[in-house]
């Protein structure tokens, strides 16, 4: 059996489709049994439904309006996701940072895509953080890099990146088409390669 993956995402779900295609072409050997989103109109919700792949909508609003620790969401989105027994948890849009009541269940499988190289913008709102730092003349590129995920935000080891270059003719938008172009590749290469590190290092294949 090709190993699984669980997709949490947050939005349109063009890297979730990425990932989709890609196995579908052959280019990666894997199966999605899960796609997660923590908000219901989320379009990636629609793409996996329309696959026939399973899906989850477990929202943070409620456990905030109980006035529940954040730790008890995290806790139990884990416990929602184990029950599909993914090899790899791939975070593709997700707007939540992650616990380690969650990353805890998933030791050394959870792997995050983020708009910027290592070390740069971390956290949201990279891309035009990015652009309003080359407006200001201090850098002449940013990037994009998949990486383990850690309780610190964006900091884990890199498996991946790309250096995508700033045009001093580029709007914003355009960096933004620049970038995700990127990502769709990027995050199905890192993906192959966490598959390839995790199954050698446990000697599953």
């Amino acid at each position: 059996m090709p190993p699984r993956l669980a997709v949490l995402i947050s939005g349109s779900g063009t890297n979730l489709q990425a990932i989709m295609d890609a196995i579908a072409a052959g280019r990666l050997d894997a199966q999605i049994v899960v796609v997660v989103s923590n908000r219901r109109d989320a379009y990636g919700l629609v793409r996996a439904g329309r696959a026939g792949i399973p899906t989850l909508y477990v929202p943070l609003k409620p456990y905030t309006e109980a006035g529940r620790p954040r730790a008890d969401y995290d806790a139990d989105l884990a416990e929602r996701v184990a029950a599909y027994a993914p090899d790899l948890v791939v975070l593709a849009g997700w707007m939540h940072v992650l616990s380690p009541s969650f990353l805890d269940r998933f030791p050394g499988r959870v792997l995050n895509l983020h708009p910027a190289l290592p070390g740069q913008f971390p956290g949201t709102h990279a891309i035009q953080r990015a652009f309003e730092a080359f407006r200001r003349g201090e850098i002449d590129h940013t990037g994009v890099m998949v990486h383990w995920v850690v309780p610190e935000v964006d900091a884990g080891p890199v498996i991946a990146s790309e250096v995508v270059p700033i045009l001093p003719t580029d709007t914003v938008d355009d960096l933004e088409a620049r970038v995700h172009a990127v990502e769709h590749r990027l995050l199905v290469e890192a993906i192959r390669r966490a598959l390839g590190e995790r199954w050698s290092v446990n000697g599953e294949r």
